[in-house]
């Protein structure tokens, strides 16, 4: 065989030799060593970096997210023939030695790939037999990794002074900023730590150190423009000890639960310091009433993130246990559950906001409810009930559910720690429960989300997971636009300053004053906000319109202020939601006599709604006061509206100092004029009966007639199918109607008056 061949063969077995070995299975370098793990805001900013198992802080980061400046700063420093050479530098080596035992100043002639063994395998290189096992596994090192990794290896792992190890970790510890936003001159500086890392901080020497590379850099890299800039300005760098530590609830509870060196979470800084100040301060503004502690939590609606949390009122506060996360402490929610208990009524069509609901005294078995203040105020809207949050009307509307009932809704809402619903009874209405300020906010971010429940985003890789339909979308929409018709604990208009954002809010306080809440819709966020102690101490301060709603307004102010860029939007209703004008004094349809209406929300088909009989004429004889008799002598007598309240709400009104008119008692001798003529009603005369009416699918302009002769003294007909409320009209006019779909339907037509008629009709589609 041939020398040439001899050659070839050696060196293809050589190849073959390397090519196995890079290729054979063996650990990455990324695992040499314990990492720490990084907390991040939403714009990249720190918020926690722990220690790595090993004491020390070190950070991995992939060679692309390392500033190229960095890199070239490095091996310019280091190893500027890294790419060049098998793992060891011949000529630096003997440039080393001949300066070292020539009688020269000591000199180091080791490449990057031979400091990075020093580091893996804890070589002593200062003896003659611990360089050449240095020289050997360098060799062995680049025989099985890539020039990439092992560079890589060497900027996460290179001692960077004191317990900092990486250009990642003293990135973040000395200016604040990632490897990848160096700048030219901080990556000079770490550049040449490595080989000073016992040098401290920025001191001369390493300021002196800093200017001869950058020196170098400057005849490696004449034509760069940074060279122009004021490189040659000391640094100021950080200290360990004032590394960020903040949001130190949110990081924490991510540390616990998620995996990963790099925790990106949704935390808008500018909001979360915000928050943390307004509680501060408004611990220290209450302090004499015994008020120590609150949390806060504070939602995006738009992309579910959760933007600022609040754990505890002071963190290194051992006296009210700060460092308890109190926004994942199951309290008692008070009346902050009652929104969704309406939502329930408004979908299962028991009520409208409009409804009147009695707020008197009533037993439901056992249990008689009282409200917060000791009294009760009579016949009110349910709008009315809810921001005033009686508890009687809750109870009485809970008692009429179907399912879902409250417990099956927060069932269906993942409500942890649900006891079953026979242990709560009807009081669950009043927050007999417990859940945490999250899972309160999770079912508000559900009332802002159309009744779709959503999770919480906790990081930006979190997706929000979609939950079940709890309410309907026109129900969630009456809901809100309730409880913005809440008025601020203050006083103030809504919007004194011309630039709040509109606010739909609920107050609630637990049973024995352990906690005060106040939840709600601030612009496009959700805030849910508690006072109290983690010990359950209980203080009669702790009620949710004295405590908890003035600091939920301080941060409701506070958030367009921090926000100028965010302009919310309308809240505009859902279809399958209609408008009508009704009654104020019963909130149904407005009779003849009815003197004052209102317009209220309500779905077509679900929705109650009937012609209010709340008020009615008599005839009342001018002399005595008493109803008249037919037949009605004008001179003598005159017709007088009498609200006709049943006889315990006509109490509450006279016990409020509020009496109403009592209708005078009709003699026996004479007959009613509320005894309506069954002649008077309306009569249909169209549709006919016992004909079925036909539609063709392709003529969307075919509609049906509904008309019907009335009494000369009724002035507006109402149209029902079923339970619909199709429109109203004149007797003269009628109306026209166009069925969604085939089937049989009752109609009725109701007078002013409070008379009414039905027919059935029956209704088929043609192609």
């Amino acid at each position: 065989m041939s020398r040439l061949k001899r050659c070839l063969l050696a060196l293809g077995l050589l190849t073959l030799l390397l090519l196995t070995l890079r290729l054979w299975p063996h650990a990455a370098l990324r695992e040499a060593a314990p990492l720490s793990r990084l907390v991040l805001a939403e714009n990249g900013e720190l918020l926690r970096m722990t220690l790595a198992a090993d004491g020390q802080y070190r950070l991995w980061r992939p060679l692309e997210r390392i500033a190229p400046a960095m890199i070239e700063a490095q091996l310019l420093k280091e190893d500027r023939y890294f790419y060049w050479h098998p793992g060891v530098d011949p000529s630096a080596l003997l440039r080393a030695t001949l300066a070292t035992y020539g009688g020269g100043m000591r000199q180091g002639g080791s490449t990057l790939s031979m400091q990075l063994t020093r580091r893996l395998y804890g070589i002593n290189s200062r003896s003659i037999p611990g360089k050449l096992q240095q020289i050997l596994l360098a060799l062995w090192l680049e025989a099985r990794h890539s020039k990439h990794d092992i560079l890589e290896a060497y900027l996460n792992l290179a001692p960077m002074g004191g317990n900092i190890e990486g250009v990642e970790a003293a990135s973040r510890i000395y200016f604040g900023k990632s490897a990848q936003q160096l700048s030219l001159s901080e990556a000079l500086a770490l550049a040449v730590i490595p080989q000073q890392p016992g040098r401290g901080r920025f001191g001369p020497a390493l300021q002196q150190a800093r200017l001869q590379l950058m020196a170098k850099w400057r005849q490696e890299h004449t034509d760069d423009p940074r060279n122009e800039g004021l490189l040659e300005l000391p640094l100021t760098a950080r200290t360990r000890q004032q590394l960020a530590f903040r949001a130190p609830h949110l990081s924490e509870q991510l540390l616990a639960s998620r995996e990963g060196d790099e925790l990106h979470s949704t935390l808008d800084l500018r909001l979360q310091r915000r928050l943390e100040q307004l509680i501060r301060q408004f611990v220290s503004d209450h302090r004499r009433q015994g008020v120590r502690n609150a949390t806060a939590i504070l939602v995006d609606s738009r992309d579910q993130a959760v933007k600022a949390l609040v754990g505890s009122a002071d963190y290194f506060n051992a006296s009210i246990h700060g460092q308890v996360n109190g926004v994942h402490a199951s309290r008692s929610p008070g009346s902050t559950l009652k929104p969704f208990l309406y939502g329930l009524a408004l979908d299962q069509g028991l009520i409208q906001p409009m409804s009147i609901l009695k707020d008197t005294p009533q037993a439901f078995g056992a249990f008689q409810p009282e409200n917060f203040d000791g009294r009760f105020a009579g016949p009110l809207t349910a709008q009315d009930a809810l921001i005033r949050s009686r508890n009687v009307p809750a109870v009485w509307l809970a008692s009429q559910l179907r399912q879902p009932s409250l417990h099956g809704l927060l069932q269906r809402a993942d409500i942890r720690g649900l006891r079953g619903e026979e242990h709560y009874g009807l009081a669950l209405a009043l927050g007999g429960g417990e859940l945490t300020p999250a899972e309160l906010a999770k079912l508000y971010l559900m009332l802002a989300g159309d009744g779709q429940m959503h999770s919480l985003r906790w990081t930006r890789e979190d997706e929000s997971q979609v939950g079940p339909q709890l309410l309907s979308p026109q129900a969630a929409f009456m809901v809100r636009d309730m409880l913005r018709h809440n008025p601020r604990p203050d006083g103030l208009p809504a919007d004194a300053r011309g630039r709040n954002w509109p606010v739909a809010w609920k107050t609630g306080t637990s049973w024995g004053f352990h906690d005060a809440w106040s939840a709600g819709l601030v612009g496009p966020y959700v805030l849910v906000v508690w006072v109290g102690n983690f010990d359950a101490t209980p203080n009669p301060a702790f009620v949710g319109i004295r405590t908890a709603a003035p600091l939920f307004f301080r941060i409701a102010d506070a958030l367009p202020l921090a926000l100028p860029e965010v302009q919310p939007t309308a809240d505009r209703p859902p279809e399958g939601l209609s408008r009508v004008e009704v009654c104020t004094a019963s909130g149904e349809l407005p009779n003849r006599w009815c003197p004052q209406t209102r317009k209220t929300w309500y779905i077509p088909g679900v929705s109650p709604i009937r012609v209010s009989d709340l008020h009615r004429p008599v005839w009342v004889d001018r002399q005595t006061g008493n109803a008249a008799c037919p037949p009605y002598d004008k001179a003598t007598s005159e017709l007088q509206v009498f609200e006709f309240w049943p006889t315990e709400l006509q109490r509450l009104f006279a016990a409020a100092g509020l009496p109403r008119r009592t209708p005078p008692d009709l003699p026996s001798a004479c007959k009613p004029i509320q005894t309506l003529d069954e002649r008077d009603t309306p009569r249909f005369t169209s549709p006919l009966t016992q004909v079925t009416y036909s539609l063709r699918l392709s003529q969307p302009s075919e509609l049906i007639q509904l008309s019907a002769n009335a009494a000369n003294d009724a002035r507006t007909l109402f149209w029902f199918a079923d339970q619909t409320l199709l429109g109203q009209s004149t007797p003269q006019q009628g109306l026209s109607w166009r069925p969604e779909h085939s089937g049989k339907f009752q109609l009725r037509v109701s007078d002013d008056l409070g008379r009414s008629s039905s027919r059935t009709l029956r209704v088929e589609f043609l192609p």
